[in-house]
């Protein structure tokens, strides 16, 4: 399955070295297909959102998956991509940048041509193939008709989703210069949250965390700050490591401020299960997709 990562140091930027892939070339021991993409989203010094994605089509993609790159941000978001839908190209990968925001989503939802019809002219928010980047149109035209509430866009755009769209799965994060949103929806894919204080369970550790694709984090700040991280699975040995809820939309604020509340209570009207997905949609959700 796609695989999301992110990370907020709080009110002020910290400082990471992150690889995406610490070691592509040995993923076909772990997996049955090999990630099509992978991008890291972070926003600079004048809150400007700056994207680094390819999709690994090439010699030169893996490379860039596989490089340390050392960012500095006060939050990062970062995903690995096995494609459902579209084809391996930039345009298709995450990280995607609307309004300001970035988004990344792991999962499956079906009905493209209504939500299309759905979207309008906000169909041009899209410039790649994929459904996520269809689901974050819908989402931003949400939070614009909802004053910029980017919590009720969330749940109004995903709400829309449940009601009339075929979903397996509807994992999804948004990030701004400042704050993280995430949800998990329905309960077919995890979603954890951890809350670590400053040096860890143990007190005076940096961040290191590792994940089973290879997606390295090492934070030495973190020693002495707090930080809140989402992740697809665990990344550590860390206790505080907490699954979201079916339904569940949490909330991380400018300072570490962490809330959530079920947003959506209901399953989808139109659940799909792995059986009824597309060849390449069900190799893209299997679990030996991302272990």
């Amino acid at each position: 399955m796609c695989r999301l990562f992110a990370m907020s140091g709080g009110g002020e930027p910290v400082s990471a070295k992150l690889w995406l892939l610490d070691a592509p070339d040995s993923l076909a021991a772990q997996s049955h297909k090999n990630p099509d993409g992978t991008g890291l989203g972070i926003f600079d010094a004048e809150g400007r959102p700056v994207v680094h994605k390819a999709p690994i089509s090439a010699f030169s993609d893996k490379a860039f998956a596989s490089e340390a790159r050392s960012e500095r941000s006060r939050t990062f978001l970062a995903h690995v991509r096995f494609a459902s839908t579209g084809a391996k190209t930039l345009a298709n990968t995450h990280p995607f940048e609307q309004d300001g925001r970035l988004f990344a989503h792991n999962g499956v939802l079906a009905g493209l041509a209504q939500l299309d019809q759905e979207l309008g002219d906000d169909r041009a928010l899209v410039h790649g193939e994929t459904d996520s980047e269809r689901l974050f149109a819908l989402i931003t035209r949400e939070i614009r008709r909802h004053d910029g509430d980017i919590y009720a866009g969330i749940v109004a755009g995903a709400s829309w989703a449940a009601e009339h769209l075929p979903i397996y799965c509807l994992n999804l994060i948004i990030s701004t210069e400042s704050e993280l949103f995430a949800l998990r929806y329905p309960d077919n894919n995890k979603l954890y949250v951890l809350d670590r204080a400053a040096g860890g369970h143990d007190g005076g550790q940096a961040l290191h965390h590792h994940s089973s694709l290879g997606t390295r984090v090492h934070c030495v700040q973190a020693a002495q700050r707090p930080i809140v991280v989402l992740a697809s699975e665990p990344m550590d040995e860390d206790p505080g490591w907490r699954a979201l809820q079916p339904g569940e939309l949490l909330h991380v604020g400018p300072e570490l401020e962490v809330s959530s509340a079920i947003a959506l209570s209901d399953p989808p009207a139109h659940l799909l299960d792995l059986s009824t997905l597309s060849e390449q949609a069900s190799s893209s959700q299997s679990s030996s997709a991302g272990t």
